[in-house]
């Protein structure tokens, strides 16, 4: 078995990429695209993996294996080097890519480098939509020549935000959402009880973001912030759960990404259940059907939210953002 059998989904596109990496046919520049948390990352890290295995084979047992399961994951390991967004702003800053942030000589100098006996050398670039401007064009010759023996692998759930010389540089390797058995198997060994299925199965949509009890809680209440505006509820008693924290790690355009793309998906049940179609979120089946009955233009919000979406990062302000969108929805 040439697979870390920890590892659920996604059999056909890693029996691809081994095929063709045993063959020397891989690419030297890819991105993986695809949702946000279902494995995208892990995939990649799975092909360097297996070159350090002492087994050869991606084992997940072995010393070797280990060291790509350690947490935090190292930035760098004997094949491996990982290049990931920093600060509260969250972008990839030209000094990760030019200068030693991360490896002596950068990133540039450390590709360039002769890979361990029977290695390749695996460059991840994570978020990779969050690549500043001058580092993006800093990377454009390696992605277009990358040295022998060498992988870039950008991996990202937007890779629209991408620059088109950084995406016309690269093979697309396109990821669909996990089935609702492999989420759910992966939520089941991470302590996700039965009672939970329902609903944690509806909100994750074939992804694991919500693996923690905190994460699925607060997209929960977002959820039930954007009906209760719906309902009639007061921006002031209702919209808490949707306002960013100003103290924390993640920036504040980020944090409002999650509450924006959740209310998409209650205006796409909504559009079901007039139509006479079941809601994806079966759980919230009440406060959908109350936001299909109501006289709101589903296209007006969905329309501010897209429009806010694309300017997530020049936004500082997000309360009236989400103010106004909570106005239409009343």
């Amino acid at each position: 078995m040439m697979f870390d059998q920890r590892l659920i989904g996604h059999g056909a596109i890693r029996e691809k990429l081994l095929s063709r990496l045993q063959a020397g046919k891989l690419a030297g520049s890819m991105i993986f695209a695809g949702l946000d948390g279902i494995g995208k990352r892990r995939i990649a890290l799975e092909l360097a993996q297996r070159e350090i295995c002492f087994k050869g084979s991606a084992c997940g047992a072995c010393q070797g294996c280990q060291a790509f399961w350690s947490d935090p994951l190292p930035t760098e390991l004997p094949n491996l080097l990982r290049i990931a967004p920093e600060g509260k702003a969250g972008i990839i800053k030209v000094g990760a890519i030019r200068d030693s942030d991360l490896v002596e000589g950068g990133v540039i100098a450390w590709a360039s480098m002769a890979p361990p006996p029977r290695c390749h050398r695996w460059i991840l670039i994570e978020d990779a939509h969050r690549l500043h401007g001058a580092a993006a064009n800093m990377l454009l010759k390696t992605l277009e020549e990358p040295p022998p023996d060498t992988h870039v692998v950008l991996i990202t759930h937007r890779p629209e935000a991408m620059l088109q010389t950084i995406r016309s540089r690269c093979e697309r390797i396109a990821f669909a959402p996990l089935s609702k058995e492999e989420a759910w198997t992966v939520a089941c060994a991470n302590g996700w009880g039965e009672a939970d299925r329902d609903a944690w199965t509806a909100l994750s949509a074939g992804s694991l973001r919500f693996l923690e009890r905190d994460a699925f809680d607060r997209a929960s209440a977002q959820i039930d912030a954007w009906l209760r505006l719906n309902s009639g509820a007061s921006f002031r008693d209702a919209a808490g759960p949707l306002i960013p924290d100003r103290n924390a790690e993640l920036a504040v355009s980020e944090q409002l990404r999650q509450p924006l793309e959740l209310l998409l998906a209650l205006l796409k049940d909504a559009a079901r259940s007039r139509s006479g179609r079941q809601p994806v979120l079966a759980p919230w089946t009440a406060g959908i059907e109350r936001l299909a009955g109501s006289t709101v233009d589903l296209k007006l919000p969905q329309d501010l939210v897209f429009q806010a979406l694309r300017h997530l990062p020049r936004n500082p302000a997000p309360e009236p953002v989400l103010r106004e969108i909570g106005m239409i929805l009343r």
